[in-house]
């Protein structure tokens, strides 16, 4: 592939897939690569690996007006979305002027920072709060700016606060533990987010098989008209209080037995029920049916795909899920070899000969990061609490330690 120079180009001159050199960090620091079709760049260290197109320290700052040259085939600014794991908030600066269609940014922050969003041409703004413990406080877009504003933030939400105009939609995805039997999630206290709880339109996200989230939390919450539910949660008898919502969706849901029927929402003109548990979309069938004889439904209204019990487990159960293809074959072929051999053990040192040889498997494959040894940490700890014949349990601390000792990565 032909590289071209980039630099002095004008805005949005260069359209054509190729290589370019940039001064993203410094004096043509970086080689850009547009490939046909791809929309989207992400930026960040190096520990990211093939995850990131462009290699950042997380603490170097960066020129983003390097991007202005470039634009889409159609003429819209490239890149249409980014993804950005680092320190350098100037991006927001950056958006005054350039709009971005989607930022999703990981903030890796040394101290507590205020960001000023308020002039910042933005459409979709996505933060994960995980990777350090200081505070981030957002001044969000002005209306007159980025009127469909839309905010999603996951992670510790209390290191988290705004002002400013209330965006079009939210989005919260609070950093939960992986096992659902745990005492139920319950949301912090938002009275720093401000005019977030005025919002009319909110999306809780969870994992199918998390620890609940207490939908308790909707107390804070006295306007919403539009609610959206992924993952699991409990408390749902909560939602009858809920009575002003025009729009209700219920996605990936394990467990809906208390959904009140839905003839308590006497606004209810759109409702989405996508992959939850069998017996209770059944009953919602029926009663959306119902709904329809005595009040049509003026928008979309859908019950579907409904899940036996045995599919939360087999596509969720395991922490695959978001790697690579080729790596979750392999290691759920892995897996498999170790849960059958532990159906076998008789003896702790049976066990941990299947724990052991289920994670040197992964001693010499490329691609195991910090977040892949961490999916296998639970894989052992899954494994563990499988069926065996030792006649005592696997504690999480022994495990650990087999799973520790042998391990590479």
């Amino acid at each position: 592939m032909p590289i071209h120079k980039q630099s002095r180009s004008p805005a949005g001159s260069i359209r054509e897939d190729g290589r370019y050199p940039i001064d993203l960090t410094g004096p043509q620091s970086h080689t850009l690569v547009l490939k046909p079709g791809v929309g989207s760049l992400s930026i960040g260290p190096s520990q990211l690996g093939n995850k990131a197109d462009l290699h950042v320290d997380p603490y170097t700052p960066i020129n983003w007006s390097v991007f202005d040259s470039f634009a889409t085939p159609a003429g819209s600014p490239w890149p249409r979305v980014l993804y950005y794991t680092g320190s350098d908030a100037s991006f927001f600066d950056w958006a005054k002027e350039r709009p971005i269609e989607g930022m999703s940014w990981v903030p890796i922050l040394p101290n507590d920072i205020v960001v000023d969003a308020s002039h910042s041409k933005l459409h979709d703004l996505s933060i994960e709060l995980d990777k350090f413990e200081n505070r981030l406080h957002l001044k969000l877009p002005k209306h007159q700016v980025s009127e469909y504003f839309r905010l999603s933030v996951a992670g510790d939400l209390s290191r988290f606060s705004v002002d400013g105009d209330m965006p079009y939609s939210l989005t919260l995805k609070p950093r939960t533990s992986r096992r659902k039997n745990n005492d139920p999630f319950l949301l912090p206290d938002l009275g720093d987010l401000g005019e977030l709880h005025q919002v009319t339109s909110l999306t809780l996200r969870n994992e199918p098989l998390a620890q609940p989230i207490s939908l308790e939390c909707l107390s804070q919450f006295q306007n919403l008209t539009s609610l959206s539910l992924w993952g699991n949660f409990c408390d749902l008898e909560l939602l009858a209080r809920q009575t002003q919502l025009t729009n209700l969706e219920l996605r990936f849901m394990p467990d809906l037995g208390d959904l009140p029927p839905l003839n308590v929402w006497p606004l209810l003109d759109r409702f989405i029920a996508y992959n939850v548990e069998e017996i209770t979309g059944k009953r919602l069938r029926q009663q959306m049916k119902a709904r329809a004889n005595t009040r049509p439904w003026t928008g979309y209204a859908s019950v579907s795909q409904l899940r036996k019990p045995e599919w939360w487990t087999t596509e969720f159960g395991r922490p695959f899920s978001s790697w690579p293809k080729r790596l979750a074959k392999l290691a759920n072929e892995a897996y498999d070899i170790a849960q059958a051999a532990l159906a076998q053990a008789c003896s702790l040192a049976d066990a941990e000969a299947a724990i052991t040889a289920f994670t040197v498997r992964f001693n010499t494959l490329k691609g195991i990061e910090t977040s892949e040894r961490e999916d296998l940490g639970e894989a052992v700890w899954q494994l563990s609490q499988s069926n065996h014949l030792i006649g005592q349990p696997i504690t999480e601390e022994t495990a650990q330690r087999w799973f520790d000792a042998a391990r590479d990565y």
